[in-house]
């Protein structure tokens, strides 16, 4: 199994960088708040930027060892690499973008091109140039150039930061085949918590340079407040009823279950579910005659004063729900590490995260 591992000190300018994590395959997140470091971390990956000392590996290969004086061109490195901007050769056909490594650098290359446009939905743009394509459509290609080239890592430097909320939705569905299908580590650079939910199956946390927090994104994004993010709950599970006259689904999560608007949910699907903070409301008994379907039993694990409001983390059945409410309510319902609550979540405020692959 091909892994990344990074184990740098660095600078860039007075800003110090130092990191220490691994990447399996799949997708990883660098996330944190712009300015964190985390663009310059996947430079000194690229080989673009170098860092002062330490080490970076990847299947047995070293891309860079300070003490061994090895510093590998980044043409060496076997990196794709997706910038925040497409950067395509707008002279070139979509065609000839996508297979540029492989005419220009006379790769062989493992992927077929039909496989690459029919998983970033590119059939029909072929023959067009990039002048006549959207953000979006740019992007899928400029990913679409990189899994081409046959990378042995495939880095994304924020792919959706130049693009509208509109083009970003357009998007995400594409970057989530790429990291279902692509068996090679991913890092994904993002400061977006709906990016990283969707896409991410582990999360470094870094700030001011430094590693804060390595983990799931459940684990993560759950306490992402530290660094300003907004708070969410992930929740992964699988869908047991969906009904078609209502566009309504349930998923089993643990021993408990949650209901949503289906969307394009099918029974028997993984499913990772995204719920924020906010979105949650808390009482002490269930009620009837409501509205909001999902009244939920769980147990309250700690409570933490932030200003007026409080962060409640709530235990439910195997895994962790977040909400943010007043901190007037904590008070007034009595909330403590060890009370029994109803969390109570209306079915449209549950979002589908992303559909997982099964493993069989």
């Amino acid at each position: 199994m091909e892994e990344l591992e990074v184990d740098i000190t660095g600078k860039a300018g007075t800003f110090r960088i130092s990191v220490r994590f691994t990447a399996e395959p799949g997708v990883t997140a660098l996330f944190g708040r712009s300015g964190a470091g985390k663009s310059t971390v996947l430079k000194m990956i690229a080989g673009t930027a170098r860092p002062k000392e330490g080490r970076i590996t990847a299947g047995g290969r070293v891309f860079y060892d300070g003490a061994a004086g090895i510093d590998l061109p980044p043409r060496a490195r076997g990196i794709g690499f997706v910038f925040q901007e497409g950067r395509l050769f707008p002279h070139l056909s979509v065609r000839r973008n996508l297979t540029y490594a492989r005419w220009a650098g006379r790769r062989a290359g493992r992927r077929s091109l039909d496989e690459v446009v029919a998983l970033l939905g590119l059939e029909a743009h072929l023959e067009r140039h990039p002048g006549t394509l959207s953000g979006g459509e740019r992007q899928r290609v400029a990913i679409g150039r990189a899994l081409l080239a046959d990378p042995q890592i495939l880095l994304m430097d924020e792919p959706l930061s130049s693009l509208d909320r509109e083009r970003r939705a357009e998007i995400l569905p594409y970057l989530e085949a790429v990291a279902n299908e692509t068996h090679i580590p991913v890092l994904y650079v993002s400061h977006d918590t709906d990016e990283v939910a969707r896409l991410a199956d582990r999360v470094v946390a870094i700030e001011e340079g430094r590693v804060r927090a390595i983990g799931t994104a459940a684990e993560i994004l759950g306490h992402s407040s530290e660094t300003g993010q907004e708070v969410v709950s992930i929740l992964e599970g699988k869908v047991i009823d969906v009904d078609a006259d209502y566009g309504t689904a349930t998923v089993r999560v643990g021993d408990e279950k949650i209901e949503l608007s289906a969307g394009n949910l099918m029974q028997g699907s993984k499913v990772r579910l995204r719920v924020r903070a906010a979105d949650i409301a808390i009482a002490t008994v269930q009620h009837e005659g409501l509205s909001i379907r999902n009244q939920l039993w769980c147990e309250v694990k700690s409570v933490e004063r932030r200003g007026n409001s409080a962060d409640v983390m709530l235990a439910f059945s195997s895994e962790n729900l977040f909400a943010r409410i007043t901190a007037k309510s904590a008070d007034l319902l009595r909330l403590r590490a060890g009370t029994q609550v109803v969390a109570l979540i209306k079915a449209v405020s549950v979002e589908r995260a992303r559909i997982l692959p099964v493993i069989a």
